[in-house]
């Protein structure tokens, strides 16, 4: 009995056994289908991917291609200077603003001739932010145009409006009323801090600008407009800095023998007169009138100590 009963039992585990093992693998191949299902959508996918891209890139780059011939054939070549007739409409309809303080076309055409005789790049300062500003910019029109302008908030607000355009604030400490003092106090430091060829950027002296961006006293200015800040009133912080900054910036020049057209507006004023004498010099002076006066003032060796070749002061201080 208990031999049967051993030999029973051994057949019940016989015929579980392979129904165990067909179970199993009835599993396992529907794992196996699941897996290679996925494998292979995966593999579809990354050949279609690839096979599109390149047609895509082809597509954009062939685009691009068109667009930039189109472009070339169509509005010519982006760094040739501007033609004369746009050079002239912009003259024109700026001089005829209804804006009270706009140049004149005769203010506006010396500067105008300067910028379009400038060896490209030309590199053009301005002080102001004016009516003319967007001139300036569209001038110089394969240079670099930098403004400088006193009032921080509209140096901000202007930028932002025009994105295009380079303006950097300055705080200028001067006023008016003290400009026979400035002067004084400058030709007793010729030979040391108010030097007439010196980096700005290090000096103390209390007519420089010294509180701009290290690179503006790294670049070799070809053209220099003074039309900034406010020289109204006693207590307005009037031209003196920038027309003995412009002086120092044209002196210290990098490139031998080179000269820098300065100009100076509201010239019929004592400041911009007096000290467009004293430090840009009556023997530079170009041409004149009451409204803008053109110097053109040479770079000049380290060891200068004068501001200009006759030694006789021009000023009446």
């Amino acid at each position: 009995m208990k031999n049967s009963s051993n030999s029973n039992s051994n057949t019940k585990l016989i015929l579980l056994h392979p129904y165990i093992q067909k179970q199993g693998g009835s599993n396992r191949l529907w794992l196996l289908a699941f897996v290679s299902f996925f494998a292979i959508a995966f593999l579809l996918t990354l050949i279609y991917t690839r096979e599109i891209l390149p047609i895509k890139s082809s597509t954009t780059t062939t685009t691009t291609m068109a667009t930039g011939s189109a472009s070339s054939s169509t509005f010519g070549n982006v760094n040739a200077p501007l033609p004369t007739s746009v050079i002239n409409t912009l003259l024109h309809y700026a001089s005829r603003s209804n804006d009270s303080f706009h140049m004149s076309h005769a203010e506006i055409k010396p500067i105008s001739d300067v910028l379009r005789k400038c060896s490209s790049p030309c590199n053009f300062l301005v002080f102001g932010l004016t009516h003319e500003t967007l001139l300036w910019k569209a001038l110089n029109h394969n240079g670099r145009t930098v403004f400088i302008e006193e009032n921080r908030y509209y140096a901000a607000y202007y930028e932002e409006l025009h994105p295009e355009i380079d303006v950097f604030d300055v705080q200028y400490t001067t006023k008016m009323k003290e400009m026979r003092e400035l002067i004084a106090s400058t030709k007793k430091q010729i030979k040391n801090e108010c030097r007439p060829v010196q980096n700005l950027l290090f000096s103390e002296c209390k007519l420089g600008i010294n509180d701009l961006p290290n690179h503006v006293y790294e670049v070799d200015w070809d053209v220099i407009l003074v039309d900034g800040p406010r020289g109204d009133g006693p207590d307005g912080p009037g031209r003196m800095t920038p027309i003995f900054t412009a002086g120092v910036l044209a002196r210290s020049r990098k490139a031998s023998n080179a000269k820098t057209h300065i100009f100076v507006h509201d010239y019929y004023r004592n400041v911009e007169r007096i000290y467009g004498d004293e430090f840009l010099c009556r023997e530079n002076l170009v041409e004149s009138n009451d409204m803008l006066a053109h110097f053109i003032v040479e770079k000049m060796d380290e060891n200068s100590f004068h501001f200009c070749r006759n030694q006789t002061s021009n000023s009446p201080f």
